[in-house]
């Protein structure tokens, strides 16, 4: 908890006059705490703590129903809690840092492919996405009248699912894209020849992969190979194992 300056000046005044004892808890108007500090230690140590299964956060109610000897409602507990700015239901992600060193050298080279286009070639970033759903919707749109804004309908209809893949040129804008019917080595490599044919045969093609299966594997690369002028640029991944296999394969 945060306390102003002046509550910060008069506990000071207090410890210059009478030392230990002015940090006392003196007599005040109100109900005296049922309470003592040991109680909201418990609920800290409950909402710190990991929750049980199934259960993927402490809600209030839950603390409060494993502390029921204390009589605290949820109410209650939510208050403690929030008194201490301590949010138990609420979950922010994170990503560990690899130990790889390979980590970094990879994100420097794409960083700088994409800050700094070398002379007489173009940067491609390449992508597949899978599985997406095509919907429309099952009413039309109302036109917005006076007063009233456009009005949709919530219901759609499904039409299936599609994949496709993808070649963002990164410094126009253009892109390339077609139906993935299955996303292996064979279709992928297919599509490179494709990117290969759409792009001026006078300019290098860096190309900017991440590292799946269809990307990694020995048909992609011994087609790559084969093709001088697109040269892969794998980003990081952040299994460290994955960065060995890539280098003792590009070795």
């Amino acid at each position: 908890m945060r306390a102003d300056v002046s509550t910060a000046v008069r506990w000071r005044d207090r410890y210059d006059r009478e030392g230990l004892a002015g940090l006392e808890d003196r007599p005040h108007s109100g109900r005296p705490p049922v309470y003592g500090p040991e109680v909201r230690l418990r609920i800290v140590a409950a909402a710190t703590s990991e929750p049980p299964h199934p259960h993927g956060s402490w809600p209030h109610r839950l603390i409060a129903d494993r502390m029921t000897d204390t009589g605290k409602s949820a109410l209650q507990v939510g208050r403690i809690l929030a008194a201490l700015d301590l949010k138990p239901h609420r979950v922010k992600g994170w990503l560990t840092r690899t130990h790889d060193p390979g980590f970094f050298v990879r994100a420097a080279e794409v960083c700088d492919l994409y800050l700094n286009r070398p002379t007489g070639s173009i940067v491609v970033s390449v992508d597949e996405k899978t599985a997406m759903s095509v919907r429309s919707r099952k009413h039309p749109d109302r036109p917005c009248a006076p007063g009233r804004p456009r009005r949709r309908e919530f219901e759609y209809v499904r039409h299936g699912t599609l994949s496709i893949t993808a070649a963002l040129e990164v410094h126009t804008g253009h892109v390339v894209a077609e139906e993935l019917p299955r996303n292996d080595s064979a279709h992928f490599t297919a599509f490179l020849n494709r990117l290969d044919k759409c792009v001026d045969p006078a300019l290098t093609i860096h190309l900017v992969l991440d590292n799946g299966s269809s990307h990694t594997s020995q048909a992609t690369r011994a087609w790559l190979k084969r093709h001088p002028r697109i040269v892969a640029h794998y980003t990081p991944k952040h299994a460290s194992w994955i960065n060995q296999v890539v280098r003792h394969e590009v070795a």
